[in-house]
């Protein structure tokens, strides 16, 4: 029976570590969901970071800067469309508007990470944090997708910070 059960958990154990933990993230009204990165290329010197950030309250909050311990700098990038081509714009902060939600997605706005000081791979999680004008210090994890990833690894339900 003993062995049995030991048998079940170390399955359990087996899934619960396979399956991707996307977590979300609140501070005050502002919810943090799913931070995520793709994979970089050994000698790369940047990544990109990807998020939804809802303000839940009545009032408006700015996101105004953050860092990841994997690199030296963080950016705030918006992306734009300029006759055809795709122009990139660093920001000095972001407003979330009450009831608002923004998306920081492939493609579009999105965090630059400067200066990375390795890779990232797939599957591993990094440290962040995220500061906001009224919300203050959010401490996350970015959940690394594969190479040329377009979504965040799947949350593992139920899973809050």
């Amino acid at each position: 029976m003993i062995k049995s059960l030991k048998a079940i958990f170390a399955i359990i154990i087996c899934v619960a570590s396979t399956m991707a933990i996307a977590a979300d993230y609140k501070a005050g009204t502002i919810e943090i969901i799913a931070p995520w990165s793709r994979a970089t290329a050994k000698g790369a010197s940047t990544a990109i970071g990807y998020m939804t950030i809802k303000n839940d309250g009545a009032a408006s909050d700015r996101l105004i800067g953050g860092s990841i311990a994997v690199a030296d700098g963080f950016e705030l990038h918006s992306m734009v469309m300029d006759n055809g081509v795709a122009k990139m714009r660093e920001l000095k902060d972001v407003e979330i508007k009450p009831g608002q939600t923004i998306r920081f997605t492939p493609g579009g706005s999105h965090v630059m990470f400067v200066g990375l000081k390795r890779a990232l791979a797939n599957g591993e999680h990094v440290k962040g944090m995220l500061v906001f004008q009224h919300a203050g210090t959010v401490q996350i994890e970015y959940d690394v997708a594969g190479l040329g990833a377009r979504d965040a690894p799947m949350p593992m339900h139920g899973m809050q910070h």
